[in-house]
């Protein structure tokens, strides 16, 4: 499936900015099903430089510096991707034992699996401790395969969460998420993650795009997406398989992969420094679209 994404984000500041430094994660990347045919990120007022390099996961991040006076500033993104199927609807019940992989990875030092071993470490919004990892151990019953136990994770949030957009802010803690059983798609991948990380288990946060369809008998609506998260486990035999619990399914053709990370903070999609500007509004435009149709199921975002 081929899309073209429009990702503008609008600063409006109500005094002029006479410096503003930013970095953005904004750019998809290349992956074994998903090919970027080209992606582009222009700044308005054209900056004074702009650069763009690959963190640690493989995530590119663009660095700009606007000197100008301004009091707008405009970074849009626009990047046609095609997204192939990745097959992995009937792998979660022929993955590899959960504490069979728990076991090889204290016992591989591969680079591989090092890189995994840091991922089960808890952050500032995917902590880990006992409640979190009471909420999800029991899914993990004694054999059960590892990606089945994070199929069922996903199934769980779905079932028993609330999809609130007005409940949480980037601040709110995982475990007021688990409380209150409500939240969005960013706060179920930290509940996720958090839980796995709580049992063991290396899991990452995915930020990205979905393709969302519009009631029957309304026409889609330019600028109506917005940007989706979802979480990825690792399985030793397997690599890195992602579930969105949001939807409870396993993401395919219909998400676009942007960036990875231990949590949100490590794939912000747009943050910086400026000097002067006082108070700001920020409004965000996202648009998904297809350039071949097909039939699916809707989803939430």
């Amino acid at each position: 499936m081929k899309y073209r994404i429009t990702h503008l984000t609008r600063y409006t500041y109500e005094q002029d900015i006479a410096n503003s430094y930013n970095r953005g994660c904004l750019l998809p990347r290349s992956l074994l099903y998903q090919k970027v045919e080209s992606s582009s990120l222009e700044v308005t007022p054209t900056p004074s430089s702009l650069y763009s390099h690959p963190d640690y996961f493989g995530n590119l991040y663009t660095f700009f510096h606007v000197n100008s006076i301004h009091h707008r500033m405009d970074v849009k993104v626009t990047s046609q991707v095609e997204v192939m199927p990745r097959g992995l609807e009937g792998t979660p019940g022929h993955s590899m034992p959960w504490e069979d992989a728990l076991n090889q990875l204290e016992k591989d030092h591969s680079p591989r699996l090092l890189q995994a071993r840091m991922l089960r470490v808890g952050t500032r919004m995917a902590p880990t401790d006992p409640e979190l990892a009471a909420f999800a151990r029991d899914l993990f019953e004694p054999g059960l395969p590892l990606l089945e136990g994070a199929r069922r994770l996903t199934h769980r949030i779905f079932s028993e969460f609330t999809y609130d957009p007005e409940f949480t802010t980037l601040t709110t803690p995982v475990r007021t998420v688990l409380e209150e059983r409500r939240g969005v798609c960013q706060d179920f991948a930290h509940l996720a993650i958090s839980a796995l990380r709580s049992l063991g288990i290396p899991a990452g946060y995915v930020s990205g795009y979905l393709e969302t369809l519009p009631p029957p008998g309304k026409q889609r609506l330019v600028g109506a997406d917005a940007s989706h998260a979802w979480f990825s486990v690792f399985d030793p035999s397997l690599g890195w398989v992602d579930f969105d619990p949001t939807n409870d399914l396993m993401p395919d053709e219909r998400h676009i992969t942007v960036a990875y990370g231990r949590d949100y903070a490590d794939v912000v999609p747009l943050k910086g420094l400026m000097s002067g500007g006082g108070r700001h509004d920020l409004h965000v435009e996202v648009d998904v679209m297809p350039l071949a149709g097909r039939e699916t199921r809707r989803a939430t975002s």
